[in-house]
């Protein structure tokens, strides 16, 4: 028996056939950023599609250097009062100072960003599987693709009257990377094949058509850290197979596979044997059946949402880069390349977490790909907005269980935050602060100026957002003790400021903004800052509704209820008519940074509103305008979505055509001259992040379904070119599932449907409905 709430303004219609989900190309990549992502959350790879010369890049997610580490400063819970009387005397720059000294991580913590030798450590590229391709010169007829309905990519070209065709793919099924040549000619099937790692290869071994890596990471203190295996084996139809000089060399075949299989030890298996094991299973399998169980395991979660926005099908067919420019100039003129790139964000989610797999992590700052041993960041997790907006889009798109990698990252790193909470405050409870990798580091990063903001609350968001959407009281029993913890450390070190006895954290920045200080000097760490306020009030009201779902803590609510009558209002507008970033109403240095993280009440909060605060919302808009439509790639990724809130479809859609800007390859600035899209729709933060994809997505699925009002919102931000459109599968708070048809810019059908029955309230075409849910049998 299922529940299900049937809407039907005129005869719901049957949606037709989903637009094209390829991405093309009419030449070989000539840069990483242009290469084709594959990935099953666990191995990815990118092939370049060259012709000759040809290049795979190979990943495996938890291929991090680094160990595990104590990076907390024990005594740094003895300076907390000194630094906050300085606060409270409005001395800030001389608190920093203390703060720079006391209240940082003990060692070098990420380095700087380049910890790859650190005990903090890097996420590192696997490596390389090249291909040098025989007797191929003039080639005609040259097409690559990447098919994210299917998640395969493809590369086919005509030479000397023979048709070549490669057909690569991750299999979700069985764990493997797969490439297949074939031919239009037999014997036409020719290449040697090597693997290539710059460094910490111990081993390489060739036994007839089968490579053996295995190698070994430093672990920052002196020593080895983790290892990793991958096996590689050519099988060839017809012609001959040797190895010679490190390479497999296959000459006049008819077509063959290739096979990858690669592991660490961080899940605490054997990587040889894992790798030994996976490629045993693969025996005897052909590439159709390999093709086919991926497909099986594959399109089931792709296909959960559809998303049309264009009848017109003719620019489908024109190479992406030039879709790219053509929407950057006129989005009007291929609204189709915005439901891609929503659904590029979906395929993304799906190929960078393994949400099934033990010990599975979540997508870093690079997904799961990347082509350096030092990636940019490290690659880790940036907790100050970075790795929560990668799973932004996770709920609202259909993929709820691809949240629970980055759950369950949260609950390992708030046990590490216990151990923090006691150095820096000598506190109860758990905190983080702005990084962690997959060894959990939990203490703050090495500079106040960006490492002094505490993590703990924003990550709650995340549990209880996770709630909302699946309704699961087991789940919630299960994170109930976490969301405890973030608010007992909270409760316990929140201090009066005497001047407005309000309850407000101490030492916090708003990352990662400064001000400058009546003295002329620039200063970052303040008490209260906008953002802390509130995070601390929605964790706050989110634990005492979690609790009276579970008949838990009633004392410790009510304790908590009481605080909330003294924290900080969630919003306080400024003289200039803008929400006040910090306590006091200071100058920014910078009037137009990328982080705007005094309307985390506008997203992904629900504190500011255009329906219960309209005052607010108003406030906010005139924040926005001063901090401007530019920004990195993950910073207008963010306004999207705070556009979308605002309920300005149009104001959403304009920074999404900003986002999609062609980007320069190779620009590292965060001035504009870099950030955009790259031709491989990556987002350019710039260089490439991945959270300004899924940020993006994100704002698509936010323009065109909302819940947090206290009801469905149908096209809550429907830009004016986007007028005729359908979409079924997205999902809504309270365990809905929406379909929507619209003309015009009006619903003309729809469909919601639930997993229990009940009431829900609907917002369309202008009109609030309040709907029973029915049993249908």
């Amino acid at each position: 028996m299922r529940y299900i709430l049937a809407v039907v303004l005129s005869g719901f219609v049957s949606f037709s056939s989903a637009q094209d989900m390829k991405l093309r190309y009419d030449q070989p990549a000539k840069h990483w950023e242009e290469t084709l992502p594959l990935g099953n959350g666990l191995i990815g790879m990118m092939p370049d599609g060259k012709v000759s010369d040809e290049q795979l890049v190979l990943n495996e997610i938890s291929l991090w250097s680094g160990s595990p580490q104590d990076a907390n400063n024990y005594d740094a819970h003895k300076s907390v009062s000194k630094i906050q009387e300085l606060l409270f005397q409005g001395r800030n720059d001389l608190a920093e100072q203390l703060v720079n000294q006391n209240f940082v991580c003990a060692g070098a913590g990420s380095g700087g960003g380049k910890g790859a030798l650190q005990p903090y450590g890097c996420f590192q590229n696997f490596g390389f599987l090249n291909f040098l391709h025989f007797d191929i010169d003039e080639v005609s007829n040259y097409q690559r693709s990447l098919d994210i309905s299917t998640a395969r990519a493809q590369t086919s070209f005509t030479a000397a009257g023979v048709k070549y065709q490669r057909d690569y793919f991750t299999s979700f099924a069985d764990n493997a990377g797969v490439v297949h040549l074939t031919a239009n000619k037999r014997k036409s099937i020719g290449f040697a094949l090597h693997f290539y790692r710059d460094e910490n290869i111990k081993s390489y071994q060739i036994k007839d058509n089968e490579i053996t890596i295995e190698g070994r990471l430093p672990d920052g203190k002196g020593g080895d850290g983790m290892r990793f295996a991958a096996k590689i084996k050519v099988i060839a139809k017809g012609g001959s197979l040797m190895n010679y000089d490190n390479q497999l060399v296959i000459k006049k075949a008819d077509e063959a596979l290739v096979l990858f299989v690669a592991s660490t030890d961080y899940y605490d298996h054997d990587p040889v044997a894992y790798v030994t094991a996976e490629m045993d299973k693969l025996k005897g399998k052909s590439y159709k059946q390999l093709a086919k169980a991926h497909q099986k395991a594959y399109e089931p979660l792709f296909s959960r949402v559809d998303l049309k926005l264009a009848q017109d099908r003719s620019q489908e067919s024109v190479p992406t880069p030039q879709r790219i420019a053509n929407f950057y100039q006129d989005p009007a003129s291929d609204p189709g390349l915005a439901a891609l790139y929503y659904q590029y964000g979906r395929y993304l989610s799906l190929s960078s977490a393994a949400p099934d797999f033990p010990n599975a992590l979540p997508p870093n700052l690079q997904g799961l790909w990347a082509h350096r041993i030092q990636t940019p960041w490290n690659g880790d997790y940036h907790l100050n907005i970075n790795a929560q907006m990668n799973h932004w889009g996770v709920e609202v798109s259909n993929l709820s269980e691809y949240h629970k990698p980055f759950i369950n990252l949260i609950k390992k790193i708030a046990k590490e935050g216990e151990k923090t909470a006691k150095a820096y405050y000598n506190a109860p409870g758990w905190v983080v602060y702005m990084i962690t990798n997959v060894w959990g580091f939990s203490a703050p990063g090495e500079s106040a100026s960006w490492g002094a903001s505490t993590a703990s609350g924003w990550l709650c968001n995340h549990l209880w957002e996770h709630y909302l959407f699946t309704q699961d009281k087991a789940y919630l029993k299960e994170v109930y003790p976490v969301l405890k913890g973030a608010a007992v450390f909270y409760k316990a070190t929140l201090v009066k400021d005497p001047k407005t006895g309000w309850l407000v954290t101490s030492p916090s920045i708003s990352p990662e903004n400064g001000f400058k200080l009546a003295n002329g000097k620039r200063a970052a760490v303040v008490m209260g800052p906008t953002i802390d306020n509130q995070i601390v009030r929605e964790l706050y009201q989110a634990f005492i509704a979690a609790g009276k779902e579970l008949g838990e803590d009633e004392a410790f609510s009510d304790s908590l209820q009481q605080d909330l009558k003294l924290i900080p209002p969630a919003v306080q507008i400024s003289k200039s008519g803008r929400v006040m970033e910090w306590l006091t109403d200071y100058e920014e240095t910078d009037p137009e940074h990328r982080h705007v993280s005094h309307l985390y009440g506008l997203y992904p909060a629900n504190f500011i509103s255009p329906v219960s605060s309209p005052e607010w919302a108003e406030a906010a808009k005139k924040t926005l305008a001063v901090r401007g439509d530019e920004g990195t790639g993950w910073s207008r990724a963010w306004k999207i979505l705070f556009w979308a809130r605002l309920h300005d479809g149009d104001h959403a859609l304009e920074i999404l055509r900003q986002l999609l800007r062609p980007a320069t390859v190779g620009a590292t600035s965060y001035s504009g001259s870099g950030a955009g899209t790259y031709p491989n729709l990556f987002c350019a933060h710039p260089p490439f992040q991945i959270d300004g994809n899924f940020g993006g997505s994100a704002g698509i699925a936010e323009m065109l379904l909302q819940s947090h009002d206290g009801y469905i919102h149908l096209l809550p931000a429907l830009p004016g070119i986007w007028k005729d459109g359908e979409l079924k599968g997205l999902k809504a708070r309270g365990n809905f599932t929406v379909d929507i048809k619209w003309r015009n810019g009006r619903v003309v059908d729809y469909r919601i449907s639930a997993a229990k029955a009940g009431n829900v309230k609907v917002l369309v075409n202008g009109a609030l409905q309040d709907v029973q849910v029915s049993v249908i049998k």
